[in-house]
């Protein structure tokens, strides 16, 4: 096999930065209902030094079924600001008709969905939501707590009977998190029951996150922003 020379390479990155640069630049042309984002964070070599960055993903699905990555971006970190500048560009590339975001229990996230995109409601995760009650429950009864959960996911009414019992059993963290999540657990079944399935959980997007760190093992880490961008973008995440 040859050997591929500096300057080669550097003509082959800067080729797939601009594809890059067009591909989350295009337009959005037709409606999108449903939004899922999510981030995660990649050791990435920035002001001389390596730390770790977040790569903020923003994936929908239009009217027809199909799904979609619309957008992804490099920040320090995955608080609101962040959050808004991504939506903001996405709006300004044509982003319209969201009526459900589908994400973690981020507390950035929900603050920017509110601000950006006003009507919308916000979704918290079903599989999220049950990994944010677990933790707080120790491994004896974790068992038959993930059991009533997801009884009490299917039934309204058993989630706050559960929210007690789980109060009485001293388990306060795990109570107050179904006390914060649980006005957001359902608000998917408003749409039609044969979306319910993919848009109660951020399962698609939690796909791309897994196969971007898969690769980024074999990386390690990353020279710069845009390297990072250029692998997230040039996998076939759909």
């Amino acid at each position: 096999m040859e050997n591929i020379s500096a300057s080669e390479v550097s003509r082959i990155a800067k080729e797939l930065d601009e594809k890059v640069k067009e591909f989350l630049n295009r337009p959005i042309e037709s409606e999108i209902s449903y939004l899922f984002v999510d981030a995660s964070y990649f050791k990435i070599r920035s002001e001389g030094r390596y730390k770790n960055k977040a790569l903020l993903i923003v994936t929908g699905i239009h009217e027809n079924g199909y799904r979609e990555v619309l957008g992804a971006k490099v920040e320090d970190n995955e608080d609101e600001p962040a959050w808004e500048r991504l939506f903001d560009e996405l709006k300004a590339r044509g982003l319209k008709g969201v009526k459900l975001v589908i994400s973690d229990g981020h507390k950035g996230i929900q603050k920017a969905v509110e601000k950006s995109f006003l009507g919308a409601s916000w979704q918290m995760c079903n599989v999220h939501f049950m990994r944010a009650v677990l933790k707080n429950i120790p491994k004896k009864d974790k068992a038959k707590v993930a059991y009533e959960l997801k009884e009490a996911l299917e039934d309204e009414g058993k989630m706050q009977i559960l929210a007690n019992k789980l109060a009485d059993m001293r388990y306060s963290k795990a109570a107050e998190t179904i006390e914060r999540f649980r006005f957001d657990l359902w608000n998917y079944k408003a749409f039609p029951r044969r979306h319910w399935i993919r848009i109660r959980t951020t399962n698609g997007i939690e796909r791309i996150n897994k196969e971007l760190k898969r690769r980024s093992r074999v990386a390690g880490a990353f020279s710069n922003d845009e390297s990072l961008l250029r692998m997230a973008v040039c996998i076939r995440w759909i």
